[in-house]
């Protein structure tokens, strides 16, 4: 991806300047349009008023009537001409002679400009004409008598200088008003751009995208299903492996994103984790028959929550892959376990040849032979499942090795089951049920585990006994629970897996202990077994 050739805060600047003058170029075009309108009606308006003021004046009327002394009308025209500030106030008779104007060499005179023949006809009007004092706004009214006859005219001319003169005083003001408006636009996106930059963690948008593409990838590319809500309960976020997954429960959305996550997928318990806050790790769900082991986890930003986020994997691949790391570990168990018990066999026998006993040797030999076919032929002719049967070897090579007597004891023959799932959990069961019995033999003298296996019924029966010291009664009701343990910190999680698959085989557990005497697990389960083994 190419880099960008401006920062984020440049780019921000530059087009937040630019919207600002655009904006102002506009609307200083429009103001100054509208502006020069309205300064023009107010000059032509004020010449107009000043020159009705003058038509009405009876002082005006009556000497034009009389026309003996024009003196008196220049007095009067020149004294309204100074009071409203205006280029000048000419009076004129009915055949167009000046009875006042600011040069008194001009009266008697025919008036200037051509644009007074329709005033003297009765009409009132504004032009723009050239005279003598040079081009203005003209407002012409007549000067009607009281009996009605009309007597003259007056016409009030403002400089079409004063007129620009005041046209660029008001757009000046607006250049001034646009320059300070884009000083302010300019600073106002300097903050903003420092703003965004800071939300966005000091990331250019060239960086963001990368990492936006490669967060969609690695989404994308693991195995586990992820899908995650905004605070809103919508769905923002399906990776490919959730939809996989959803596909085989029956769900069959294609594109579930902006849906609320109860639309999609029903009792996703996202709703809750909203709500509390709180996380909610390794859980079962059953979506429309398939079992999942979902994590759920709030989404927190500056102490809210904004959504939630779960993980999920199809059980049976995750039993698939325990059943795989569960072989092994009992594998290198087993031959830890029976190197070591070898390695002290190995090591009477050498102390024997040196005392060169032979022949308690050779009676040594036979008796650790015969016990441990004998203890072999036990389990695999009682228990037909190889895996149970080596887990079972395994198990009894690691108890000798603890100093523990773990005793099998199967009333009936175990046959295999039809399902190989069943046989992960029962490993799952009985091999924590006997590493917590070894456990609590810790400080015991008397250390004696007893497993007894037997089906009847099509009904798998397991009873593992300890002469530990037990359980109080108070812990009892909670043993099971995630976390909960008589041991300490950190531990707690054997029991409740435990019971989670005994609840999923849909079978029983029962807990009968006594401080300082033992402790019992009787744990009754639906067992079907293989038709050629039944």
């Amino acid at each position: 991806m190419k880099n960008s050739r401006f920062k984020l805060s440049t780019m921000i600047i530059f087009y937040v300047l630019l919207v600002v003058l655009f904006s102002l170029l506009i609307t200083d075009l429009l103001i100054t349009e509208n502006t020069s309108d309205t300064i023009r009606n107010q000059l032509e308006e004020k010449a107009l008023i000043v020159s009705r003021t003058v038509a009405e004046s009876q002082v005006v009327q009556d000497e034009l009537q009389d026309a003996s002394n024009n003196q008196v009308i220049q007095d009067y025209a020149m004294s309204i001409q100074e009071a409203s500030d205006v280029l000048f106030v000419v009076v004129m008779n009915m055949e167009g002679i000046r009875q006042s104007h600011p040069n008194p060499d001009l009266l008697g005179k025919s008036f200037v400009g051509g644009d007074e023949k329709r005033v003297l006809n009765g009409e009132e009007y504004i032009s723009i004409s050239e005279g003598t004092l040079g081009q203005s706004v003209r407002a012409f009214t007549p000067i009607v008598a009281d009996n009605g006859e009309q007597v003259g005219a007056v016409s009030v001319g403002i400089s079409l200088n004063a007129v620009e003169a005041a046209l660029q005083s008001s757009h000046r003001n607006i250049l001034i008003g646009s320059l300070i408006g884009a000083l302010v636009g300019v600073l106002g996106a300097f903050l903003l751009a420092r703003y965004i930059k800071k939300s966005l963690f000091g990331l250019e948008p060239v960086a963001i995208a990368r990492i936006h593409e490669e967060r969609n990838r690695m989404l994308h590319s693991v195995r586990e299903g992820i899908i995650a809500v905004d605070a809103d309960t919508r769905i923002t976020l399906v990776n490919k492996s959730a939809r996989s997954i959803f596909q085989k429960a029956g769900i069959q959305e294609e594109d579930p994103i902006g849906l609320p996550i109860s639309e999609y997928i029903p009792h996703s318990m996202l709703e809750r984790v909203l709500r509390t806050g709180e996380a909610e790790l390794d859980e079962e769900q059953i979506i429309n028959g398939s079992s999942i082991i979902v994590n759920r986890v709030p989404l927190i930003v500056n102490d809210e929550v904004v959504g939630a986020i779960s993980t999920f994997r199809d059980k049976t691949e995750v039993n698939q892959l325990a059943e795989q790391l569960t072989g092994v570990r009992l594998y290198a168990e087993s031959l830890r376990a029976q190197s070591h018990e070898f390695k002290n066999k190995l090591h009477v026998m050498l102390g024997m040849v040196e005392l060169e006993s032979f022949q308690e040797v050779k009676s040594y030999m036979k008796r650790l032979v015969d016990h441990q076919v004998h203890e072999a032929d036990i389990i695999t002719n009682k228990i037909k499942d190889p895996v149970l049967a080596g887990f079972m070897i395994g198990k009894l090579s690691y108890a000798r090795e603890q100093n523990i007597r773990l005793s099998v004891n199967c009333e009936t023959a175990i046959p295999a089951s039809l399902d190989e799932s069943v046989t992960h959990e029962l490993v799952t069961v009985i091999g924590n049920l006997i590493d917590n019995a070894i456990e609590s033999l810790d400080g015991s003298e008397d250390r004696q585990i007893n497993l007894v296996l037997s089906y009847v019924d099509e009904l798998l029966e397991i009873e593992v006994s300890d002469t530990g010291r037990g359980i109080e009664e108070e812990q009892q009701t909670d043993i099971f629970q995630k976390g909960v343990s008589t041991k300490g910190e950190d531990r707690g999680y054997g029991l409740h897996l435990v019971q989670a698959s005994v609840e999923s085989l849909e079978g029983s557990i029962e807990l009968n202990s006594e401080a300082g005497k033992g402790t019992t697990f009787l744990v009754i389960i639906p067992y079907e077994a293989e038709v050629d083994q039944a």
